[in-house]
């Protein structure tokens, strides 16, 4: 049986699984200590001082890293035809959310205008713990998964509005540039950790029927 998405885009599972995974643990670890370095803050001005002009078009990409966008581009999938891509949107989407959660409280940082004199918070303040972005998370989470169904003008869009999420999250003031990091790395180690579930329950269902 042919398993889609084994080996796409962005390389096999066992290879997203890994760097995710270390991703995730470096940003962690670098999260952890108090204050924020130079650089980082360097990079949180650079982007959280773009014009104001630029917030409603920045929150509609935004959007895509919702818990919600799970959900919908599960159901779209769905629609189409594609229930392995649906279950994987919606298994890997729900999942970096939820683990997104579950890092914050052990990592523990604070958001940006806490660390950050003259942090500028658009739209709603967002509140609870900074690392990680789950916006970020759930956005790579999706664009995994969809990237090895899309022609190449999807893949160019996915490709571009990945990063925009991110990116937003730091526009708004909820999230330091290691927070999308981390949550980016979270989403395609979840990802990936879905992929491998799935071809061992695919190759489990095809030893029982040999």
């Amino acid at each position: 049986m042919s398993l889609p998405g084994r080996a796409g885009v962005l390389g096999g599972p066992w290879a997203r699984l890994g760097v995710g995974t270390a991703a995730v643990l470096v940003t962690a670890v670098a999260a952890r200590r108090n204050g924020v370095s130079p650089w980082e803050a360097k990079t949180f001005r650079a982007v959280n001082d773009l014009p104001d002009s630029i917030y409603r078009p920045t929150w509609v990409v935004m959007q895509l890293g919702t818990l919600g966008a799970a959900p919908a581009a599960a159901g779209v999938a769905w629609l189409a035809g594609e229930g392995d891509l649906a279950v994987r949107l919606l298994a890997g989407g729900t999942g970096t959310w939820a683990l997104s959660k579950l890092v914050k409280r052990v990592v523990r940082r604070p958001r940006p205008a806490v660390l950050l004199a003259g942090t500028r918070c658009r739209g709603r303040q967002a509140a609870g713990l900074g690392y990680l972005s789950g916006h970020a998370g759930v956005a790579v989470a999706l664009g995994a998964a969809a990237l090895p169904h899309l022609g190449p003008a999807g893949r160019a869009l996915a490709l571009s509005a990945i990063p925009i999420v991110g990116l937003s999250r730091i526009y708004v003031g909820a999230h330091l540039p290691l927070d999308v990091a981390g949550g980016a790395a979270l989403g395609l180690a979840v990802d990936a950790a879905v992929v491998l579930v799935r071809d061992a329950h695919f190759r489990h269902a095809s030893v029982l029927r040999g």
